[in-house]
């Protein structure tokens, strides 16, 4: 992936696989206020999330996302199932993957499944802002 949220006119496509609504509700209010032309696809389960991935390749008129914002606690398949089986896969093994979690546990268990990275799963509107930030350096990281 070769964009950067503040330097280019392309709209940056992110996956969002959570099943908290309220956090649903805060990272949608936050992508809506932020002047960063990213457009959040929600997913509620795991499930969705690969339907969502397998879609977008079988399907021209579906978009690939550039990144995806995984939690690690979700029911059903856990994020960890998740990760691994989009990991799996040689089409997305290479995707840029942030595991959004609460605990230590959490970020331990993500390095052998290679994630990109941790952050702490945010709690109120300032914390999801500097989740925003994040994104935005990380992809600004890998301009090519």
């Amino acid at each position: 992936m070769s964009v950067s949220v503040t330097n280019t006119k392309k709209t940056i496509e992110i996956l969002h696989v959570e099943n908290s609504f309220a956090d649903i509700l805060l990272m949608k209010e936050v992508v809506k206020r932020s002047n960063f032309p990213i457009h959040l696809t929600v997913a509620r389960t795991g499930e969705k999330a690969l339907e969502i991935l397998k879609n977008s390749v079988e399907s021209p008129h579906n978009v690939k996302p550039d990144l995806i914002l995984l939690d690690m606690k979700l029911s059903r398949s856990g994020g960890r199932e998740v990760l691994g089986e989009i990991r799996a896969s040689r089409r997305f093994q290479n995707m840029p993957i942030i595991i959004m979690g609460m605990s230590k546990k959490d970020r331990d268990a993500q390095p052998g499944h290679k994630s990109n990275y941790f952050i702490a799963k945010p709690s109120d509107m300032g914390q999801f802002e500097e989740v925003i930030i994040y994104i935005d350096n990380f992809l600004r990281s890998r301009v090519s």
